[in-house]
């Protein structure tokens, strides 16, 4: 990373926490009732008990390091099988021009077809240079979003097509992807990505995390369930 482009970031992430700080409060003093769900989408579809290790991960659909940070996640996860866990959250940042606008078309397929959700992730992370600031500097929002929903038709299937362009007419959408986005200030977290182990923050935080450095997290946290158990008294019968 230049200096020039380095302090550019900094200063970014620092206009954008106070940002974050004011609508961290602001839920607070104005948001009387939780979520009825929790935020996030799970990528693991196992049971989960005291035992598992659960990642979470903040990811904007057209940040850089978010696509960056993906393949060697989900290589991890599928190393691991069902001792681990995994939920995304979103946190669509406001220095990419349809962060917001994306994550909204994720939560809309997320309720249409929840098994489709991460296949549309990685569909944004594919095609991220569309929708990334400058590429769409000479185009109208509603050209970018038919652009969008166009894409997750044809990443879920043709015929959600007309769902998925409702869903962005349907206020609830827009209320869901705020939540993810309150969320996310609720846990401090300002960049992406961001990953948490079992509450923990993981370093680093808004640099990609490749599959050894996970390895080298989680393999230490199994070792030490494993010493646990064999420390535990064997009852005879």
């Amino acid at each position: 990373m230049g200096t020039e482009k380095g302090t550019t970031y900094l200063l970014s992430s620092f206009f954008f926490s106070i940002i974050l700080t004011i609508v961290c409060q602001r839920t607070v003093k104005a948001q009387s009732l939780p979520p009825a769900k929790h935020d996030g989408f799970l990528y693991t579809n196992h049971r989960v008990d005291s035992d598992t290790i659960m990642i979470e991960a903040f990811f904007d659909p057209v940040c850089p390091d978010s696509r960056d940070a993906w393949p060697p996640l989900k290589q991890a996860i599928h190393h691991y099988g069902s001792r681990v866990s995994l939920i995304v959250h979103l946190l669509p940042l406001p220095y990419h021009d349809y962060a917001f606008s994306t994550s909204r078309a994720l939560h809309i397929v997320n309720l249409l077809n929840p098994s489709a959700t991460f296949r549309l992730l990685e569909s944004f992370f594919d095609y991220q240079g569309r929708f990334y600031n400058a590429q769409t500097s000479n185009k109208s929002r509603d050209t970018v979003v038919d652009e969008i929903i166009k894409l997750a038709a044809e990443t879920v299937g043709n015929s959600y097509y007309s769902a998925i362009e409702s869903g962005f007419n349907d206020r609830k959408t827009d209320l869901k992807t705020r939540i993810s986005f309150k969320y996310s200030a609720s846990r401090g977290v300002f960049g992406t990505p961001t990953f948490y182990i079992n509450g923990f923050a993981v370093p680093d935080s808004g640099s990609a995390i490749d599959y050894k450095q996970w390895r080298s997290f989680i393999d230490p946290l199994l070792q030490a369930q494993s010493r646990k158990r064999d420390d535990l008294p064997h009852l005879s019968l």
